[in-house]
């Protein structure tokens, strides 16, 4: 699939507990100036009001008529079906109200709804990290090729989405991929959202330097002081990122045991990754202790970190070889290493996510088409 070319245009939004933000999108690309307009949080019919003007808006400044509208809205939610019941930082919501049906009523057009992780993964399988990495494959000459990918949040929360085989996998109940509800071997009690997000590294720090709730610095803060740009106990920062990585690793070796494939990490944290990342691949490459004392990678297959020069180039490599056809005189050739690639986003969440959206909606215009010619 390849949708840069696509003339068709779908309005999009952005959708938060502060704000909406409209656009429409062609060939991948914005094409509207954004319009905001307040989420009204706690006032449904304002919200709902708000939803359907400010379509409306962007459709009085489209020259051509769309063909879908498709964003990514906070759940939890029936997203096939286009109800949201939203009682975080939505709860205007609460109960069921059919945001879907409600848009097709007015604009007549159909509408898709998903979560902002989803849309993430599948922007990135689309038309971000996973091309490019089999891109980079190609290039080496290398006969290996990825087709599933999981792709990591890291902000507000911890959120994430599956690709298997080009496809969005959402799961019988829209939950597929809700890895803020991991569990984790540090903090066996707590989600593992709980040590991957903003709220984490600020807890942290402020448990390390006794620092009041209300006085906390912000994660870009913490950041800087980490990297002695800013003022602060600059090991308290190395330690809140440093355990951050921890987890991180320990999610990832836990959905990449699953999702045996490509993953990338994006979201506003992602970029404090000179500070979490060697933990992270510390934990990814750590090991387990059987009963009987025998150690054994966490992982089945080897595990790269693709940002890395060095590792790149041996994940690249791979273990190619051939091999002779037993009772025949060919021989073949195959890779011999089973790895998967680990990253972060080269074209960003947000156009991430915005691909997505876009993808989706027009892949499933395609379907219903039975294909387009």
């Amino acid at each position: 699939m390849n949708f840069t070319k696509d003339s068709r245009t779908v309005m999009t939004l952005d959708a938060g507990g502060t704000n909406f933000v409209f656009g429409a999108i062609r060939g991948c690309e914005e094409i509207v100036e954004p319009i905001h307009l307040p989420s009204a949080a706690h006032n449904l019919e304002l919200s709902l009001a708000n939803l359907i003007n400010g379509f409306h808006a962007v459709r009085s400044r489209l020259k051509e008529a769309p063909v879908a509208i498709s964003f990514a809205f906070p759940g939890p939610a029936d997203y096939p079906n286009g109800i949201i019941w939203n009682i975080g930082n939505l709860p205007a919501y609460k109960g069921g109200v059919a945001v879907g049906p409600m848009l097709e009523a007015e604009f007549g057009i159909p509408v898709f709804i998903n979560n902002d992780g989803d849309l993430y993964a599948y922007g990135e399988a689309i038309e971000g990290y996973l091309p490019w990495v089999n891109a980079q494959l190609e290039k080496a000459g290398s006969p290996k090729r990825y087709r599933n990918l999981v792709g990591l949040t890291l902000g507000t929360g911890f959120g994430g989405g599956i690709v298997r085989n080009g496809e969005l996998f959402l799961g019988d109940n829209s939950a597929a991929a809700e890895v803020w509800l991991l569990s984790q071997r540090y903090h066996q009690e707590r989600n593992i959202e709980e040590s991957i997000s903003i709220r984490a590294v600020r807890r942290v720090y402020g448990e390390l330097t006794g620092t009041p709730a209300d006085k906390l610095p912000h994660p870009k803060d913490i950041y800087e002081i980490g990297i002695g740009e800013k003022e602060g106990d600059q090991a308290a920062a190395l330690e809140a990122f440093r355990r951050m990585g921890q987890a991180l690793g320990d999610a990832l070796c836990n959905v990449l045991t699953v999702v045996d494939g490509i993953a990338v990490i994006g979201g506003g944290v992602a970029g404090a990754k000179s500070l979490f990342v060697p933990a992270m691949m510390e934990e990814v490459h750590g090991q387990f202790v059987g009963a009987t004392g025998v150690q054994f990678p966490r992982l089945a297959q080897k595990a790269f970190y693709l940002e890395d020069e060095a590792q790149m180039a041996d994940f690249l490599q791979g273990e190619v070889k051939q091999i002779q056809v037993p009772h025949t005189n060919e021989r073949v050739t195959y890779d011999s290493m089973p790895r998967v690639g680990i990253g972060f986003s080269r074209i960003g969440t947000s156009k991430a996510i915005s691909i997505g959206a876009y993808a989706f909606a027009l892949h499933a215009l395609d379907r219903m088409a039975g294909g387009r010619k």
